[in-house]
């Protein structure tokens, strides 16, 4: 009997997802950041709790990281604003798993030894954090202060006697029993890790470490009336620009430029780049990690050198070439680039003449 073969069946290509964009051809689809952090080192993890808290200014005068050998049981503290030296704990807690409760005798240990030794004082709040928050069995406990209390004390031989320290067995003897009876349970909690990233999002750090783009940039202030003092070094510049085109002293920008439009229409228009520079500026402060800002006037002042050091008739002139190619630089792989106006590059020329890295007369 011939048996039939059934004949092949043809296999479909993969369809592409629909919406499928620019982006994500060229770097994957982004990963969330509740996933992200689970890859952290530890180290890592507690750089990322310490940027997330030293963002509340509002609530910490200091935020300081002790993470590491020697941190005796701290590893992110901040000081209480007006708390006359009262502060609280971010304890790290980088693991695979949800805490539990054996996760977190040692670190009571810690903080008991410590305290009853006078190294630090009891802290006012003790938070544990982790990537994947706390156990049910170790958020219950921590909501009766009474019961973690008693469980540490029974834990104590188990998990805390040989572990505190590498130089000493630390009994619980009647002292430090004495000791935890007297200390307050109820400064311990967990906090859920997606209420850190909400937090984190909302400070400088969260868009270098996660990406999705810069927020919608804040229109700049206009420039008031009159020059403040925040100018007064590329204002003076200007003035002597000018007065190197005119030909003569120039004492007064508004009275020396009565009768030169051009001028006067000129010296607004600096003004109203250096201000939405100092905008830019502010921006970056609030949304990159330091020194970004400062790593884009870099690259202005790298593209504009050729034409400073230029023949030029006057300073007038040599500020009007100078902003001119300041517009046409190619700035594309800076962070900032996307929130970028062209007001910024004339604006970042007046800003490094402000701190003197550059001058319009020699």
């Amino acid at each position: 009997e011939v048996k039939m073969i059934p004949p092949p069946v043809p296999i479909q290509p993969p369809q592409a997802q629909p919406g499928l964009a620019l982006d994500v051809v060229a770097t994957g689809q982004s990963i969330h950041p509740e996933d992200r952090i689970k890859l952290y080192s530890d180290s890592e993890w507690e750089r990322f709790v310490q940027e997330w808290v030293d963002s509340l200014r509002d609530e910490y005068t200091l935020v300081e990281r002790c993470g590491g050998a020697g941190d005796m049981g701290r590893d992110v503290i901040a000081t209480v604003n007006g708390g006359n030296g009262a502060w609280d704990n971010y304890q790290c807690k980088h693991y695979g798993d949800s805490l539990k409760p054996s996760d977190i005798w040692v670190e009571l240990g810690k903080l008991a030894y410590y305290t009853k030794r006078g190294d630090y004082s009891y802290p006012r709040r003790y938070y544990f954090i982790a990537p994947r928050g706390a156990g049910t069995k170790l958020s219950n406990l921590l909501k009766k202060p009474g019961e973690l209390r008693s469980e540490l004390l029974k834990q104590w031989d188990g998990h805390c006697r040989d572990r505190i320290t590498k130089t000493e067995l630390v009994e619980c003897d009647a002292a430090m029993r004495d000791h935890i009876e007297r200390l307050d349970f109820t400064i311990f909690q967990a906090t859920p890790v997606l209420r850190i990233i909400e937090a984190h999002a909302k400070t400088r750090w969260y868009a270098a470490r996660f990406g999705g783009g810069l927020p919608q940039r804040p229109e700049p202030l206009s420039p008031p009336n009159l020059p403040g003092d925040n100018e007064a070094v590329f204002v003076g510049e200007l003035r002597r620009a000018y007065a190197d085109h005119l030909k003569h002293e120039l004492k007064d920008v508004d009275a020396g430029l009565a009768l030169r439009e051009d001028l006067r229409e000129h010296f607004k228009d600096a003004r109203v780049e250096f201000y939405s520079a100092e905008g830019l500026r502010t921006f970056s402060r609030d949304t990159l990690p330091p020194g970004e800002f400062e790593k884009l006037q870099d690259e202005v002042h790298s593209g504009i050198k050729d034409d400073l050091r230029g023949e030029h008739s006057d300073g007038y002139r040599r500020v009007v070439a100078v902003v001119k190619t300041a517009r046409t630089l190619p700035l594309t792989s800076h962070p900032l680039s996307s929130r970028l106006h062209i007001r910024d590059r004339g604006g970042i020329c007046h800003q490094l003449t402000n701190d003197g890295r550059i001058r319009w007369v020699e």
